[in-house]
């Protein structure tokens, strides 16, 4: 769990066998700046001396937000074809939004790069986020409040079904610079990185010259990523003891939750469950979540958060979807539904309605008028094949600081595990 500025020249330390090994295809993102250019050049030569079976794929975004992108994307190409590394382009189609282009163009990029992955059947992602990266990321969260922010980027990212790695963050990007110039390597400056509009580049140019809040940054990054994985961890614990599908969309949650002595991490699994029964892509507001679950602990107390009605009964404290607008079966946004269920290949629709049988036949502990207003919000398939939970807040981006809590969580639903991220060893909080 340390992140610390390199102390060595870099490739060396940047990369483990165990990261690789076992990929097969892996997929790396190469924009041709001077981060994507150190981590192909550098990881090639790393898989062709230790993994030589592993096969490298070289995939451009071309965001199609400057002139010279294709051409960029070109020259991509010829550094790929150079190294004997096949290279790819994927192009971001489509009206651009007129606010908030940054954060599209990123999920843009992922996305892309997530269905390359898939339709190459690549095992892995890979991508030349650094040091600087991630002290600038911080930064940008502590003056927004931080919170569980501060952890940063995770240097693993399950997205698009597969975990996206991200080997340079002990690197800065100095040393890759000079790395690449000792190669002889030339790279892309993108003049949009010096550009004060955007927020990033304004809290680079502010770091500069600045070592000692650069550090004080990557130790505060550090201990708040130890922090966040040791409450999923502990959440995920909470749950795993306290909690049960008492029925379909309808969880029951022990009173034994509120005195377990663990308020934190019994909040983080309350928020996670919230948000996971409504649907909500965020967790569930802190500062309402808490003095809700406070009030929870009396039976005869409710309350609604994240869309998620919380019933506090004698028997336990029951979790399901609020009846308020549950929307009808055409309103499916891709193939995701209410934000709770992802339908299946050709699946004409979703509606309200489980077609389970009646609320008798579920454990007689469980308030029958409960188990019958978690049936009416889940969803019923116009044909046979039942349409999939998802776990709203990770279904995107799980980064690994969370993989505990969703591991947990998908235990409960009855989902499949998620797969072990490749950098475990180097994100184990106990190491």
């Amino acid at each position: 769990m340390t992140l610390a500025f390199a102390d060595r020249d870099f490739p060396d330390g940047a990369y483990r066998i165990e990261d690789f090994a076992g990929a097969g295809r892996i997929i790396v993102a190469v924009s041709g700046g001077s981060d994507s250019t150190a981590l192909l050049v550098s990881l090639h030569q790393f898989l062709r001396s230790h993994l030589p079976a592993v096969e490298i794929v070289a995939v451009t975004v071309d965001h199609g937000l400057r002139a010279e992108s294709a051409a960029e994307a070109d020259d991509v190409g010829a550094l790929a074809a150079g190294l004997g590394i096949r290279h790819v382009v994927r192009r971001w189609d489509g009206p651009k939004p007129a606010t908030g282009l940054s954060e599209a163009a990123r999920l843009a990029r992922y996305r892309l790069l997530a269905d390359a992955a898939r339709e190459m059947e690549a095992g892995l992602l890979v991508t030349g986020h650094t040091l600087d990266d991630q002290i600038e990321t911080v930064a940008m969260r502590a003056a927004r409040g931080g919170g569980r922010g501060l952890a940063g980027m995770a240097p693993a990212t399950f997205v698009g079904g597969r975990w996206m790695l991200r080997p340079l963050f002990g690197t800065s990007r100095a040393a890759l610079r000079a790395y690449l110039r000792r190669l002889g390597r030339d790279w892309i400056d993108d003049p949009s990185n010096d550009d004060p509009a955007f927020e990033r580049v304004r809290v680079r140019q502010r770091l500069e010259g600045q070592p000692g809040e650069r550090r004080r940054l990557a130790a505060l990054q550090t201990a708040a990523a130890r922090e966040r994985i040791l409450e999923s961890e502990a959440a995920a614990a909470l749950i795993d003891r306290h909690a049960r599908l008492a029925a379909p969309g309808l969880v029951r949650l022990d009173r034994a939750l509120w005195q377990a002595g663990q308020q934190d991490a019994a909040l983080l699994a309350f928020r996670a469950l919230l948000s996971v029964l409504g649907g909500r892509e965020q967790l569930a507001d802190a500062e309402k979540a808490a003095p809700l679950f406070a009030r929870l602990a009396e039976p005869g107390r409710r309350g609604v958060l994240s869309r998620t009605l919380a019933d506090s009964r004698k028997g336990g404290v029951y979790l399901l979807r609020e009846a308020r607008d549950v929307p009808p079966a055409d309103a499916v946004l891709g193939d995701v539904w209410d934000g709770r269920f992802r339908s299946s290949p050709g699946q004409a629709g979703l509606r309200a309605g489980h077609p389970s049988p009646s609320p008798a036949a579920f454990p007689a502990d469980a308030p029958q008028s409960l188990v019958a207003a978690a049936l009416r919000t889940e969803p019923s398939a116009s044909q046979p094949d039942p349409p999939r939970r998802i776990l709203s807040p990770w279904a995107t981006f799980l980064p690994c600081f969370d993989l505990a809590v969703a591991q947990a969580l998908a235990r409960l639903f009855g989902l499949p595990p998620f797969p072990r991220p490749p950098c475990s060893s180097r994100i184990d909080p106990k190491a």
